[in-house]
């Protein structure tokens, strides 16, 4: 079972594509979207692009679009910059909003940049907050009344493992906490209602289930009763009330205007509005339904002629995102092997060989085909060469 949207994309003839949860593959439309920005606004228009091509009104435009991929209201996502970014604005809102807290929570299988994120806000504000991280299924038990921000990726970037949104939202709420949801796995994977959690924030990617492209501008939603009162801690000129005026002191924007900062990167969000043409064809409903049968046709396939692989998702697959995960020893040499005969996957330390599981471009007979070439490379030790045992810069 698939969707069939295969046709829509760009993918290299022989090859199965399972990384999907890493970097998206080329929408076929893409290439001519980006050459109309580049001859028909940038080229003809120049710097009139900015209004007469819309360009300045893109990231808040062209983020009601992602925002609709994950039940966020109209008018409360905008787009640009990285996700560390977003993390960034979203978390040093947060504490913000509880002066009087200091506790950070996250859990420990949250992917290390959001960490990384935290660490460095907490040396720049010097003010005594503490990050505090315990095992998933901890999380919960460890929203106490000292804890200022709650920073969770919905979908674990290794396993697939979910965390449950409304639940865990609410027991934030419950302790006075705000919630922060890293939706980088997410968005475009699994439906999401981030509107009906009440969570303060979201955050995400592009370039993964969204296929926007590598290096695709990030977006952060806030609650809308929440956002009028951040005073950004990232003050950039387009978060600005009136940025033309020129005014030498910062006045944050309207609503979610004032989560902007950088320059939007107008080619990137031309890729990612040809993506978006796609999604508007799909139903989510119907997207997980396929993500739901796939997934377990592979997990099936690789149990059956796969024996020294073990799953390392949760078997229940409303437990976990569009990814399923195995563990193998040697499963960063087997990954290569993989990629050298044209299935395409990856590996995350120390053991973990990673599958997205996208329907848009996968059905039954890629499942198959996939398992037929990883029972060969695993039974007959492919991986077993001195060319796949050492580590690439990218993994």
């Amino acid at each position: 079972m698939g969707l069939p949207l295969k046709h829509l994309f760009d993918l290299p003839d022989g090859m199965i594509y399972l990384d999907g949860n890493s970097l998206g593959p080329l929408p076929s439309a893409t290439p001519t979207r980006i050459e109309k920005t580049l001859r028909s606004e940038w080229g003809a228009h120049l710097i009139t692009g900015w209004n007469v091509d819309g360009w300045m009104a893109a990231p808040t435009k062209v983020g009601d679009r992602v925002g609709r991929l994950i039940g966020a209201e109209p008018g409360t996502t905008v787009l640009g910059d990285t996700l560390s970014i977003k993390v960034h604005q979203a978390l040093s809102a947060a504490l913000t909003l509880r002066p009087d807290r200091r506790v950070i929570l996250s859990d420990t299988g949250n992917f290390p940049s959001d960490l990384y994120m935290a660490q460095g806000l907490i040396q720049t504000l010097n003010r005594g907050h503490d990050l505090r991280t315990v095992a998933p299924e901890r999380v919960e038990d460890a929203i106490t009344p000292e804890v200022a921000a709650v920073l969770l990726t919905h979908v674990d970037y290794r396993t697939g493992r979910r965390h449950d949104i409304a639940r865990l939202t609410q027991a934030a709420h419950a302790a006075g906490a705000v919630m922060i949801w890293d939706l980088a796995h997410s968005a475009g994977a699994i439906p999401v209602d981030f509107a009906a959690s009440h969570a303060e924030f979201a955050v995400g990617c592009t370039y993964k289930y969204l296929n926007a492209g590598p290096g695709a501008p990030a977006f952060i939603s806030v609650r809308p009763d929440v956002v009028g009162r951040i005073d950004p801690a990232l003050s950039g000129w387009l978060g600005h009330e009136a940025p033309f005026a020129f005014d030498p002191d910062y006045r944050p924007g309207f609503g979610i205007e004032r989560m902007r900062v950088g320059t939007p990167p107008i080619l990137q969000i031309a890729a990612l509005e040809a993506a978006l043409d796609i999604w508007d064809r799909v139903d989510m409903a119907e997207l997980d339904a396929a993500r739901v049968a796939l997934s377990e046709q592979f997990i099936a396939e690789v149990e059956a002629r796969c024996p020294d692989l073990t799953l390392a998702s949760p078997r229940d697959p409303a437990a976990r995102g569009s990814q399923v995960a195995f563990r193998f020893a040697e499963g960063y040499a087997a990954m290569q092997a993989l990629i050298d005969r044209r299935v395409i996957g990856d590996f995350r330390a120390p053991d973990i060989m990673r599958f997205g599981i996208t329907p848009l471009y996968l059905d039954a007979d890629d499942i198959v085909a996939a398992v037929d070439v990883l029972e060969d490379v695993l039974v007959n030790r492919l991986w077993d060469r001195p060319e796949y045992l050492t580590r690439k810069a990218v993994t």
